[in-house]
C-alpha cells in the first residue's frame, strides 16, 4: 500500500525545471521537487484532429489549432482522444499525430496521449510508442465491446501502466464502451500501481463518483469528463476537467476551473452556467460530430469526420451555430 503517490514534472524540460509554462498561470505554483503533483490542474483539450479533403490529417491545421489552444490559457493537450477520432486513425497515424503534437507544443504544457484499446497487447504497444515520443501522460479509455470483468479491467491497466514509466489517468466513459470502472477498482489501481494517478470519469453518474472521492483518501486525482459538470466535480475534490467545450471556447474553460480554485465559487458557477447551452449543442449529436462543425463555422478548418461519422444534420448545425451566437464566439 502507498499512499499519495507521485511527484511528475510539468515540464518537458528536465534539465530546466525553472521554465516558465504557459498556461495554467492563474493557479498556484508547486515546486515538484518538494509537492507531489497532478499531471495537470484546470482545463485540458481533448483536442480535435483535422482533416485535410481527402480524409489525410491536416498537419498545418493541427499546428494552428495546437497553438490556438496554448495562447487561449489551456492548461494541457489531451491528444488522440475519442474527440481526435482515434479510432479511425491507423495506428502509424495516431503515433504520428501524438509524436507532432509533443514536438509543437515543445514543454510548454503538458501533453497527454490517449493510448487506450480493447486489447491490452495493442494499448501497451502504443503506451510505450507515445513514450518514446515525449508524452508526458497517457489517457487509457476503458477496453471497449470486450465487456471485462473487474479484475480483467485491474490487470488490463495495471499491465499497461507496468510497461511505462509516465503516468496513466484512466478513463470511465460507460456510454461510449459499456463498460463502468467500479469506484473500488480505481481506487485500488491507483494505490496499488505508482503511475497510475487518476481517472477522467465521464460516466456522469454523481453519486458513483462521491463515493469515489469518499474511498480514494487522496490517492485519485479526479478529471471531469463532461463538460456540464466542471464545478460539480471540481467541488468534490477534482483536479479539472478533459474538455471538448475547450475547443471552441479554452479561455472561458480555463477560467472555470480557475475561478474555482482561486476561492470565487461564484464567478466559477456562473462561467459553467452560462456555458451550458453551448454545452448541450455541442454534443447534441455524437462527439465529435458537433464540435468539429463549431471549428469550422469559425473559420478553424477542422475539415470532415471520418467514416462512420458523418457531417452534422443541417437542424442541429443550426442549433449549434444559435448557441455560439449566444455565447459570443461566433
Amino acid at each position: 500500500m502507498r499512499g499519495r503517490k507521485h511527484r511528475f514534472f510539468l515540464t518537458k524540460n528536465k534539465e530546466d525545471k525553472s521554465s516558465p509554462r504557459q498556461g495554467g498561470s492563474d493557479f498556484p505554483s508547486e515546486n515538484k521537487e518538494d509537492f507531489d503533483m497532478a499531471v495537470f490542474t484546470g482545463a485540458g483539450v481533448a483536442i480535435v484532429t483535422p482533416f485535410k479533403a481527402n480524409g489525410e490529417v491536416n498537419y498545418e491545421k493541427f499546428a494552428e489549432l495546437i497553438e490556438d489552444q496554448i495562447s487561449g490559457g489551456t492548461d494541457a493537450i489531451i491528444v488522440c482522444g475519442t474527440t481526435g477520432e482515434s479510432s479511425t486513425l491507423t495506428h502509424e497515424e495516431h503515433l504520428d499525430v501524438i509524436k507532432y503534437c509533443v514536438e509543437k507544443v515543445a514543454g510548454r504544457i503538458p501533453v497527454v496521449a490517449g493510448t487506450g484499446s480493447n486489447c491490452t497487447e495493442t494499448a501497451v504497444y502504443l503506451s510505450t510508442e507515445a513514450e518514446k515520443s515525449g508524452a508526458d501522460a497517457l489517457l487509457l479509455v476503458t477496453p471497449y465491446y470486450n465487456k471485462a470483468t473487474q479484475n480483467g479491467l485491474y490487470k488490463h491497466y495495471k499491465t499497461i501502466a507496468d510497461s511505462v514509466k509516465i503516468p496513466c489517468i484512466l478513463y470511465n466513459v460507460p456510454s461510449r464502451t459499456g463498460c463502468n470502472i467500479a469506484p473500488e477498482t480505481i481506487v485500488r489501481l491507483c494505490t496499488d500501481v505508482e503511475n497510475i494517478v487518476g481517472v477522467k470519469e465521464a460516466s456522469g453518474n454523481i453519486s458513483q463518483i462521491v463515493k469515489l472521492m469518499s474511498l480514494a483518501k487522496g490517492k485519485v486525482d479526479l478529471y471531469s469528463g463532461n463538460d456540464d459538470q466542471i464545478v460539480p466535480l471540481l467541488a468534490l475534490g477534482g483536479k479539472g476537467v478533459i474538455s471538448v467545450l475547450s475547443n471552441v471556447a479554452p479561455k472561458q474553460t480555463h477560467e472555470i476551473c480557475a475561478k474555482f480554485f482561486a476561492g470565487d465559487i461564484e464567478g466559477s458557477c456562473a462561467e459553467q452556467y452560462r456555458a451550458i447551452p453551448l454545452c448541450n449543442a455541442l454534443f447534441c449529436e455524437v462527439n465529435p460530430i458537433p464540435v468539429k462543425m463549431a471549428l469550422n463555422l469559425m473559420g478553424k478548418e477542422a475539415g470532415s469526420l471520418r467514416p462512420p461519422l458523418t457531417d452534422m444534420e443541417e437542424e442541429n448545425k443550426i442549433k449549434l451555430e444559435k448557441a455560439m451566437k449566444e455565447y459570443g464566439i461566433l
